[in-house]
C-alpha cells in the first residue's frame, strides 16, 4: 500500500466530490481509486464515507482526517522543496482564522507583503468572530484577540490591544461630558454584545484600583465597526479597541473621555496547534507578523497626540 497516494487520493475524492470526478482528475480508472480508498479505511479500521447511490459524504472522523491528511502531503511537499532548493521556497496551502474587524482592517497589508516575498503560499482565510476549533476543522493557525484561557494550543502574543472611551463631540455638546465612571449610567452607552458582561465597564484609576462601573447598553451589536460609525453618529458613548477607531479620534470624529481611567487591555495572538513538527510556512508567517507589529501599534499612536 502506498500511504501518501491513498490520502493523496482520498483528498481528490474529497475536493472533487465523487470517485468518477477524482479519477478524472488524477486520470486513472475509477476503480483504482475505489481501491486505494478501501486500503485505506482497511488501514485505519474506520469508514471515511458515507456511502449511497447517489453521494459520497465523510463521516465525522472521515473530516477530520481529511484535515489532517493536507496539512501532511502539504509539509511533505514542503519537505520536498526545502531539500531539493537551496533556499527553501515556501508552497503549499495556509488556512487561517481571523476576527473579522480586526482581520479586514489590518491583516490585509500583511497577508500581501507576504505573498510578494513568498507567492506560492496559497492562503485560505476565514474571518468570524467565532472562537473556531482549529484542530477539529483542520486550519493552521489563527488570530485571536482576547486574554487566552490554557489550553494545549501554542499563543504568541504579536501585538497589545488597548481600548478607549470616546463620543463624538455633537453627542457630548448635547448630554455633557462624563467626569467620573458613576456618570456613566446617565448617558446612553453602546455595547459590544459578545462579551459575557456587558452590562459594566471594568475600568482602573490611577493608583490601579479597579473599578466595575455600571452601564446603561443604549444599542447592542456584535460588531465593533457598527458602534464605533454609531458612535460617530452621536447615539452614544463607546467602549472600543483602538484598532477600530483610532482613524476618527486621529480626525477628532470621536473624542476620548475620562482619560485618567484605563479600561481593559488585552493581547493581539497568534495560535496554532502544538504538533512534533510545526509547519515551516506556519513558522515563517507567524515571525513575519511579529516583526511586523513589534513596538508601539500604528493604531495607539492616535492616544499620544494631544
Amino acid at each position: 500500500m502506498n500511504r501518501f497516494e491513498n490520502m493523496d487520493t482520498f483528498i481528490r475524492v474529497v475536493e472533487a466530490g465523487s470517485i468518477s470526478a477524482a479519477a478524472d482528475r488524477l486520470g486513472v480508472a475509477k476503480s483504482a481509486v475505489s481501491r486505494r480508498l478501501k486500503e485505506l479505511e482497511k488501514h485505519l479500521g474506520v469508514g471515511l464515507f458515507h456511502r449511497t447511490t447517489r453521494q459520497m459524504n465523510l463521516t465525522d472522523t472521515g473530516r477530520a482526517f481529511y484535515h489532517q491528511a493536507v496539512r501532511i502531503l502539504d509539509d511533505v511537499l514542503e519537505a520536498e522543496i526545502a531539500t531539493s532548493q537551496a533556499h527553501g521556497t515556501l508552497k503549499g496551502s495556509l488556512k487561517m482564522a481571523l476576527p473579522s474587524s480586526f482581520g479586514l482592517m489590518h491583516m490585509g497589508p500583511v497577508i500581501n507583503d507576504f505573498l510578494k516575498e513568498h507567492p506560492q503560499i496559497e492562503f485560505d482565510l476565514d474571518f468570524n468572530d467565532r472562537e473556531v476549533d482549529l484542530i477539529q476543522e483542520g486550519f493552521d493557525l489563527a488570530i485571536r484577540i482576547a486574554n487566552l484561557p490554557d489550553s494545549s494550543l501554542i499563543a504568541r502574543r504579536f501585538a497589545p490591544v488597548k481600548t478607549v472611551i470616546c463620543a463624538s463631540p455633537d453627542y457630548l455638546k448635547q448630554m455633557g461630558t462624563p467626569r467620573t465612571p458613576d456618570d456613566l449610567i446617565e448617558h446612553q452607552c453602546l455595547v459590544y454584545s459578545l462579551l459575557r458582561d456587558f452590562e459594566y465597564w471594568h475600568l482602573t484609576d490611577a493608583r490601579g484600583n479597579e473599578i466595575k462601573t455600571r452601564i446603561h447598553p443604549y444599542l447592542k451589536a456584535s460588531t465593533g465597526e457598527f458602534l464605533r460609525d454609531a458612535a460617530v453618529e452621536g447615539r452614544g458613548i463607546i467602549l472600543v479597541p483602538t484598532f477600530i477607531a483610532y482613524k476618527e479620534i486621529e480626525s477628532g470624529a470621536l473624542v476620548p473621555l475620562l482619560n485618567e481611567y484605563s479600561a481593559f487591555q488585552i493581547n493581539a495572538y497568534a495560535i496554532y496547534p502544538q504538533t512534533r513538527h510545526l509547519s515551516q510556512r506556519v513558522r515563517t508567517f507567524v515571525d513575519f507578523l511579529v516583526k511586523r507589529f513589534e513596538g508601539t501599534p500604528y493604531w495607539d499612536l492616535c492616544l499620544d497626540k494631544p
